[in-house]
């Protein structure tokens, strides 16, 4: 398992493939549009994610940059027409963790199901650590250093 394969697009006139990166990215984007829930899991990872993100846009960063962020503690596995998902998260104090998680997973399945065409199998997610909401506005910082540097990779 790698990546899909499609020869029915453009009436058997080609083939489509969709690699592993691009599922990871979809379903790593579509789990952090769900309130109170960082990729990747620890504040650690969230810092060291944020002080990368500051990096990159100071440098200008490169084609790769904001991309990593956004796999960070997401896992799958393609197959020809259905993918598997594993997400390490973490969540906010206070949150219902399973409330939180069902919500991501429906998210992820739509996203992935709907901009890909494959069906998802299942998506199993690991929560890792638990945020304080003090250290949401230093994570709501990491996410728009990360805004601002996909939109000069755009212009670019």
């Amino acid at each position: 398992m790698g990546e899909r394969r499609s020869d029915s697009g453009a009436n058997g006139r080609g083939a489509t493939s969709i690699s592993n990166t691009v599922v990871s990215k979809i379903a790593g984007i579509a789990a952090q549009e769900v309130e109170k829930v960082q990729m990747g899991g620890s504040t650690a990872a969230a810092v060291g994610g944020f002080l990368s993100s500051v990096t990159g846009a100071v440098t200008g960063g490169n084609s790769t940059g904001g991309g990593a962020n956004l796999t960070s503690g997401v896992s799958v596995e393609v197959g020809e027409e259905e993918t598997a998902v594993d997400l390490t998260v973490a969540v906010e104090y206070g949150t219902s963790i399973p409330q939180t998680t069902q919500t991501v997973r429906n998210n992820v399945i739509n996203r992935v199901e709907n901009l890909t065409g494959l069906r998802v199998t299942e998506v199993n997610i690991t929560v890792n650590d638990v945020q304080f909401p003090e250290e949401r506005p230093q994570l709501g910082r990491q996410q728009e250093v990360e805004w601002q540097a996909q939109e000069q990779e755009r212009r670019a």
